[in-house]
């Protein structure tokens, strides 16, 4: 596999083709995370899930532990798929939200390309993040705090011949998130951004400070849950981001 094809799992529309959604998985988790979303998104969406190195059918690869170079080689990976006309947006989740605002900054800086939506969800914004170095602590220590963000894939931790696996991209991972610095301020994308309300990562002011890194309009969303609310709320959260979405290329139609 090469270009678009190693980078992104795609999910085609299946009607005709309208908007393309770029979806980032979280610390640790893979592409196959947003498997079940294009049943809940406008049948002209064609989704693009991120395919990070180190992890399933990307396992042979060296996970990337750089923000720089992960939103360098996914934006050139999607360059292809933006320059034909069809409008892109964004969605991350956690360390893929961080990713997501990086690779809006650099479409709109280098490539003159605005995606119509950044949604951002279970992250805080640049300057809200507390410093944490998990990365550089013991497999027990960096699986406790996973833990305690919700219980999405725990089961993983708990089968010893699969934490030789998980933990060399999971710590990776941490690495990228707790030494990344924001390469721009702003971005011109509109922004929604999403939380759960019991997010014990990312409080809700957090979240809402997102308002200040775009120069575009802005919208939060709080749905019931913790940092891994849009399981259990996927759901409430996709009706909301299909409605953004049709909203957001509505005027260029």
């Amino acid at each position: 596999m090469a270009g678009s094809e190693l980078w992104f799992r795609r999910y085609p529309a299946t009607a005709p083709l309208g908007l393309r959604l770029v979806c980032l998985p979280h610390a640790g988790g893979a592409a196959t995370f947003f498997h079940n979303w294009p049943d809940g998104l406008p049948d002209d969406v064609e989704t693009l899930a991120v395919r990070y190195p180190g992890r399933q059918d990307r396992m042979a690869e060296p996970p990337i532990a750089e923000m720089p170079e992960l939103a360098d080689r996914i934006t050139e990976a999607l360059l292809p798929l933006v320059r034909g006309g069809v409008p892109v947006a964004l969605f991350g989740h956690s360390m893929g939200a961080s990713v997501a605002f990086e690779v809006t900054a650099r479409l709109e800086r280098d490539h003159g390309v605005r995606p119509v939506l950044l949604a951002l969800s279970g992250r805080e914004a640049p300057g809200k993040v507390p410093p944490t170095s998990f990365h550089t602590r013991s497999d027990a220590e960096l699986i406790a705090h996973v833990r305690g963000q919700g219980e999405i894939d725990a089961a993983v931790f708990e089968i010893p011949e699969l934490l030789d696996i998980v933990m060399p991209p999971l710590r990776a991972d941490y690495r990228l998130i707790e030494t990344y610095v924001a390469s721009v301020a702003t971005v011109d994308a509109p922004v929604v951004a999403y939380t759960g309300d019991a997010d014990p990562g990312c409080a809700v002011p957090d979240a809402a400070a997102w308002e200040g890194a775009t120069t575009g309009t802005f919208r939060l969303r709080v749905l019931p849950g913790d940092h891994f609310y849009l399981v259990p709320e996927e759901k409430a959260l996709l009706a909301d981001l299909s409605s953004a979405l049709r909203g957001a290329v509505q005027p260029a139609r």
